[in-house]
């Protein structure tokens, strides 16, 4: 049986600094079929220095150039003294609700508030400390490969199981911010899971929902995706994230796209039985006589699917009538004499 995809709503900086933005955007979540709703615990100081010579000056045609890293991530960070309201509110939601750690001291503060899963960001997928201070507490990790080299990811899973951690997920990412789709490149979702072995999926920062359902076909388990409440709302993420109808509609897209996968297995897949009346097969198209001989004339192949398979056509040809038989009878075994198979 196939894996029930795992979708996730990224909150990201999507509250724009409001408490009860983050929790109107839990609860739309929630109303848009999501699995999960993930925060990022970080401050600006756990993420970069607050300097302003150029090399923490944002550039390179983004939606962030000419901003100072420090002060983007003072703006879109979620203030840590929300965690606790937002994990118990999205717990009530019926909604899995966990964090992407980016210092050792927001692992410490998510364990505190029973953190079930970890979430590494891309450009932390180098930061080996971090992955193993978050391995050793065995909960399953879920790694994004954004900007990382095939040796990154084999360090990353190598580092987490040395620590004794197997609950591996790979995410195939594309760190733009939209993501071009002719940079999507979703078919190396396969290679990831062949090269791997690991459970697979996407963190997706294309616009639209096209990505997600087609990673659904190629294997991909858990979707990534950015959610906002209202993109009216602005902030820092808001450009590339879905919005409430979009959301929903990336959801009702997976779900179809499972339904209509089925299972590998070929033979499953048909309706034979409730389907057989459809098919070809062998009927008396004219009237017969007992010992009258069988022709291309007398028995034809046609639908519906109740006489015997078209196959024997040529074989019954020449042969003769058990007894009569009228037009429209599906010829069956007991109707030709001699007949042996």
């Amino acid at each position: 049986m196939r894996e029930k995809v795992f979708i996730i709503a990224e909150l990201s900086a999507n509250h724009n600094g409001d408490i009860e933005v983050a929790k109107e955007t839990i609860r739309a979540a929630k109303l848009c079929g999501a699995d999960a709703i993930k925060l990022q615990t970080y401050t600006a100081d756990t993420l970069t220095l607050n300097c302003k010579n150029d090399y923490f000056k944002i550039e390179g045609g983004t939606a962030w150039d000419g901003q100072y890293l420090h002060d983007l991530y003072d703006q879109a960070h979620t203030p840590w003294e929300w965690h606790p309201t937002l994990f118990e509110f999205a717990k009530a939601q019926g909604l899995v609700c966990f964090s992407s750690p980016f210092d050792a001291t927001a692992v410490d503060f998510l364990e505190e508030l029973e953190c079930p899963i970890y979430k590494i960001a891309s450009f932390e997928i180098q930061d080996i400390p971090l992955l193993k201070y978050v391995a050793a507490k065995n909960k399953p990790i879920i790694i994004s490969t954004g900007i990382a080299t095939i040796e990154d990811i084999e360090l990353a899973i190598k580092t987490c199981k040395a620590e004794g951690n197997d609950d591996i997920t790979i995410l195939k990412c594309t760190s733009q911010y939209p993501a071009k789709p002719e940079n999507a490149n979703l078919l190396s979702i396969q290679d990831l899971k062949n090269r791997f072995g690991c459970k697979i999926g996407l963190s997706d920062h294309t616009l639209g929902i096209e990505a997600p359902i087609v990673s659904v076909a190629l294997g991909a388990t858990v979707i990534e995706k950015h959610f906002i409440l209202d993109k009216s709302i602005g902030g820092a993420d808001a450009h590339f994230s879905l919005d409430q109808k979009e959301f929903k509609q990336l959801v009702d897209g997976v779900r179809k796209a499972e339904l209509m996968l089925g299972e590998e297995d070929f033979t499953k897949g048909l309706r034979i039985k409730s389907s057989q009346k459809f098919s070809r097969s062998l009927f008396v198209a004219e009237d017969i006589k007992k010992d009258e001989v069988f022709t291309a004339e007398n028995v034809r192949s046609v639908r519906p699917g109740y006489g015997m398979h078209p196959k024997f056509l040529e074989q019954i040809i020449g042969m003769k009538a058990n007894n009569d038989v009228l037009k429209g009878t599906p010829l069956a075994p007991d109707l030709i004499k001699d007949w042996e198979q």
